[in-house]
């Protein structure tokens, strides 16, 4: 294998800049402005689209498609990152000391994802110095991810020419995932009758106390290897002088089995009609009563083994001297979109951790790791894609 080396010093300029740049949910306009102009100066051969998502999404742009033309024949490949962070991430002041990129400890990095946009810059003109015989690419840019996957669930894919494809966007370098569960959303509300609680407290029907009762009854945390629930918020009541005729409860099902998943959410919200009727029974009225939505979040997940995207990835680190794991996760990403819309799409780890907290970090070597990894496979998959 010809030697590549990717340029560090660049790399990391890319990522400090992209980290600087304020983009929470719904407001990537300036990391999009960002990737335009980059394109336009270091590869003006390349096609940069933009969908009408942001109709949906509610965000200053939409997705972008970024077509790198190849210099071989091979089917288009595609790799995925979303534009968008968490908060706390405005005003981020990274730091790198000793190879390891940090905020100054008042926000996040921002390093999910935004190293893996700078990977994909990088990868790019790496391959460009080296003269990497490769087809053409795609670079997709979604926005929303952070909050329900809106960019993804919005993408125009007749805009993508490929029909496989990378998303970068978890820990571990030496690791691709395959599997990733469905999830749904629910919220109950438990309704019950207000008094005051003082004087009439025995007039009241106290929706706490109700919604209470059927969430001590309640399957909660891991159900099985394969399925979770967690329910996250409860709200009710409006003073301490009034029995709450209200209360909200909101939580979620993931599983990787589809029978599981509903079997599981119709448990869950049984807990609660059914605290409700026995309460109703003892008052002889038509309080409590519970209602209940249930909205589907994100579908299942499943590439299998024997898919060429896959195999390629295998043999991109057979190729690197690497054993790349292929995993199962419990989480969702826009990889679980992306297979829906009929994108075979892994999940590949580019370093990133403690994500979402004031203590994330990535080091420079997994982000080389990952340049590598991206320039591997497309070298590869012109080979096993056939």
């Amino acid at each position: 294998m010809d030697r590549i080396r990717v340029n560090e010093r660049r790399l990391s300029s890319i990522f400090m800049e992209l980290l600087r740049i304020d983009s929470p949910s719904r407001h990537e306009g300036q990391v999009a402005a960002y990737v335009r102009r980059w394109c336009s100066t270091n590869v003006p051969e390349a096609v940069v689209l933009e969908d009408n998502s942001q109709v949906d999404t509610g965000s200053e742009t939409g997705n972008l498609i970024i077509k790198i033309p190849g210099n071989t024949e091979a089917p288009s490949f595609f790799f995925n990152a979303h534009m968008d962070t968490v908060e706390p991430g405005r005003d981020v002041k990274p730091i790198i000391e000793d190879g390891v990129f940090r905020s100054d400890g008042s926000t996040i990095l921002g390093g999910d994802d935004k190293a893996a946009i700078a990977i994909m810059l990088e990868t790019v003109l790496c391959m460009r110095e080296h003269q990497v015989s490769h087809g053409p690419f795609e670079l997709l840019l979604t926005t929303c991810e952070e909050i329900g996957l809106l960019g993804a669930k919005a993408l125009d894919e007749t805009l993508v020419e490929a029909r496989a494809g990378i998303a970068l966007d978890t820990e571990d370098p030496d690791s691709v995932i395959n599997r990733a569960p469905a999830a749904v959303r629910f919220k109950v509300t438990v309704h019950g009758l207000a008094a005051h609680a003082g004087l009439d407290p025995e007039k009241g029907i106290n929706a706490i106390r109700v919604a209470a009762k059927a969430v001590s009854t309640a399957p909660q945390g891991r159900i099985d290897k394969e399925t979770t629930c967690n329910i996250g918020t409860i709200k009710g009541g409006t003073a301490t002088n009034i029995v709450p005729d209200l209360a909200e409860v909101d939580g979620e099902v993931r599983s990787h089995r589809e029978e599981r998943l509903r079997e599981i959410q119709d448990e869950m919200l049984k807990c609660f009609y059914k605290t409700a009727e026995l309460s109703r029974k003892q008052t002889s009225g038509r309080y409590p009563y519970v209602s209940a939505t249930v909205e589907d979040d994100y579908p299942l997940m499943h590439v299998s083994e024997d898919h060429p995207v896959v195999k390629s990835v295998q043999q991109a680190g057979r190729n690197l001297g690497r054993s790349i794991r292929i995993e199962m996760t419990g989480g969702g990403s826009d990889a679980n979109i992306l297979n829906e819309k009929g994108l075979a799409t892994l999940i590949a780890g580019i370093g990133m951790q403690k994500v979402h907290t004031t203590e994330e970090f990535i080091r420079l070597d997994d982000m080389v790791k990952s340049c590598m990894m991206v320039i591997e496979v497309l070298r590869t998959w012109r080979k096993t894609c056939h």
